[in-house]
């Protein structure tokens, strides 16, 4: 069979489509790779009766549990983040109280080799008057990308989550997102 078209005259498409490709392959940024987040286990700041005459609520220390891995599934599921495992670490830092050991949750995020570190505590006032709060940084620089707080009343399993829940969808993912 004979050639479609004969040497030399081939369409302008056939000829150019290639040095196009060329320049649009090395003149695009590479896409940015994944900034890798750190999320700490949440603390709790008991600054109620309760807790100094009763000692420590299993309740409370089950749903405290609960909460960075809601974060972390949250933050993991966005685009331009991925969550690491901070297991090589958490023993040392549940021996720290991250809200002022010195920057000590960066320290350990740059160990797991995250780009962002993500604190957080509850501070409980009372039964009824509890506080959620997130705060992450950037783990090189220290500089702050995120944080927020979500009022909750009562302390259950239902207003915790409410109030993890509330705490991204309405504070921390628009500044997840702006830090991209």
């Amino acid at each position: 069979m004979p050639p479609l078209f004969p040497q030399g005259h081939e369409p302008r498409q056939g000829r150019v489509f290639p040095v196009v490709a060329l320049f649009l392959a090395l003149t695009m940024p590479a896409a940015a790779a994944d900034k890798t987040v750190a999320i700490f286990d949440f603390e709790l700041i008991d600054s109620s009766l309760e807790g100094s005459m009763m000692g420590e609520n299993a309740g409370e220390q089950a749903r405290l549990q609960t909460l960075a891995p809601d974060l972390s599934e949250a933050i993991d599921s966005m685009p331009g983040y991925s969550v690491v495992d901070i297991a090589p670490v958490r023993e040392r830092a549940k021996k720290q109280y991250l809200q002022s050991c010195g920057n000590c949750s960066q320290t350990f995020a740059r160990e797991l080799g995250a780009d962002i570190a993500v604190t957080g505590t509850v501070q409980k006032v009372s039964n009824l008057i509890l506080n959620i709060n997130a705060y992450a940084f950037d783990a090189k620089t220290g500089e702050p990308i995120a944080r927020g707080s979500a009022d909750i009343r009562s302390n259950t399993d239902q207003s915790w989550q409410r109030g993890i829940d509330y705490l991204w969808d309405n504070v921390l993912e628009r500044q997840f997102e702006a830090a991209r």
